[in-house]
């Protein structure tokens, strides 16, 4: 059976809803840290904190729709993605774009978008833009590794960057057999621009976003890289779909395993953030 969808919904549309349901039709979880429950949380919410949700997944109702939310989006989206997997509740799946900065009104503008590639396109053209994907995220990594050595969140990020490389070579041995004459995969992903993070928005863009989230950018850092390895895992659930080749297959769906797993790893990460 396929996942539930996720209902994506705007601060006035997620007003509006509860506005418009009795509170035994759903429960709203919010998935941030203890400390930031407490300064500040949408009225009613019970706290799951990401990296503790996977082992309490069906402690949530089956038969109330659950709206996730977080900071600003990329815990939730994980968190919401854990759910309709697991069909945990017979009912519906929200998340709140943009979190709770977004419901105090204060959402960053290009706050990156989940949507990256056109689910419609050819064969070739998703293993390509994969391949940006993945080194748009290498870039992505690759900077906060070497511009924060000693953050909580070095090592992953490194490790990270190490795994979109192998997974940019994975995607490159199926995209060699639709063009003629492709050029070496060395060559190939050093022209890449990888541009793409979410909506197609620079890297250069995430970056400074970061790197003017204060003194103390982790949490930043971590849900932007769970929306990135959510952005990789719904391509390549798509990708494997969509081709023919048992082998083909088989690789991608391997490597949107691969995703959900740097997505546990995040979410693990978490704690280590100092709460100041």
């Amino acid at each position: 059976m396929e996942n539930q969808d996720i209902i994506l919904l705007t601060p006035d549309e997620l007003r509006s809803y509860i506005n418009t349901r009795d509170e035994k039709d759903y429960m709203m979880v919010d998935v941030r840290q203890p400390l930031e429950y407490q300064r500040a949380h949408i009225p009613g919410a019970t706290l799951f904190p990401l990296p503790e949700l996977e082992s309490k997944l069906f402690t949530l109702p089956s038969d109330r729709d659950l709206v996730f939310y977080c900071h600003v989006g990329g815990r939730s989206l994980a968190a919401a993605d854990l759910a309709a997997g697991a069909e945990v509740t017979e009912k519906q799946v929200f998340q709140l774009h943009g979190g709770i900065m977004s419901w105090d009104g204060k959402v960053l503008p290009g706050f990156p978008r989940v949507q990256v590639f056109d689910k419609t396109a050819g064969h070739d053209a998703l293993l390509m833009t994969s391949m940006e994907l993945e080194k748009g995220a290498f870039r992505f990594y690759s900077h906060l590794r070497d511009n924060w050595p000693g953050a909580s969140f070095s090592k992953t990020v490194g490790e990270l960057a190490l795994a979109e490389t192998a997974h940019a070579r994975t995607i490159y041995r199926f995209w060699r057999q639709t063009v003629p004459d492709p050029p070496a995969f060395e060559d190939l992903f050093d022209s890449l621009k990888g541009d793409i993070i979410e909506g197609g928005e620079p890297v250069a863009d995430v970056l400074d976003r970061i790197q003017n989230a204060g003194e103390n950018p982790c949490i930043v850092v971590l849900e932007t890289a769970l929306s990135i390895e959510y952005a990789a895992y719904d391509l390549y659930r798509t990708m494997a779909e969509k081709v023919e080749s048992v082998e083909a297959k088989e690789a991608f769906l391997s490597i949107s395993q691969a995703e959900k797993a740097h997505m546990r790893k995040l979410a693990a990460a978490i704690p280590d953030c100092s709460e100041t």
